[in-house]
């Protein structure tokens, strides 16, 4: 496997907050969803011990945050930082993880505008719930 995923420490949260608002502030403010620096490094820290930083051929190139249950695969977060965009490494980290999970579902939540939605589908992903600014999918 070219990817590598280390475990996120406390000195990892300037990275992954500087990410976080990279990848993700755009498109929950495109949802009318304005949230404060506070609000994101609460979102940041939710499930921290969840939280990877993902380095494929040893280059730091985003963050996954996922999670093992007896029944189904979580993935809490994945944000690709925007010089490593539009390579292909988000598609890539999630067959991943689909390989990885065997029989087991794989369960994500997506804005409704964000277009990784896009790949979701392609990825096999199905809508089973949704909210007014999210869609629930699973595999």
């Amino acid at each position: 496997m070219e990817f590598k995923l280390i475990q996120a420490t406390q000195t990892d949260i300037p990275y992954l907050f500087d990410l976080r608002k990279r990848t993700m502030a755009e498109h929950f403010e495109q949802a009318g969803l304005f949230l404060s620096d506070d609000e994101h490094l609460f979102r940041l820290k939710d499930f921290y011990e969840c939280s990877y930083i993902i380095y494929y051929k040893d280059a730091k190139v985003g963050t996954l945050k996922y999670r093992e249950l007896e029944h189904v695969i979580e993935i809490i977060q994945i944000q690709i930082h925007p010089d490593h965009q539009g390579k292909g490494l988000g598609k890539k980290m999630i067959l991943t993880i689909l390989n990885d999970a065997k029989e087991k579902p794989v369960e994500l939540i997506v804005l409704k505008n964000n277009p990784a939605k896009n790949l979701y589908e392609k990825l096999g992903f199905k809508i089973f719930k949704e909210n007014e600014h999210e869609f629930y999918m699973k595999t």
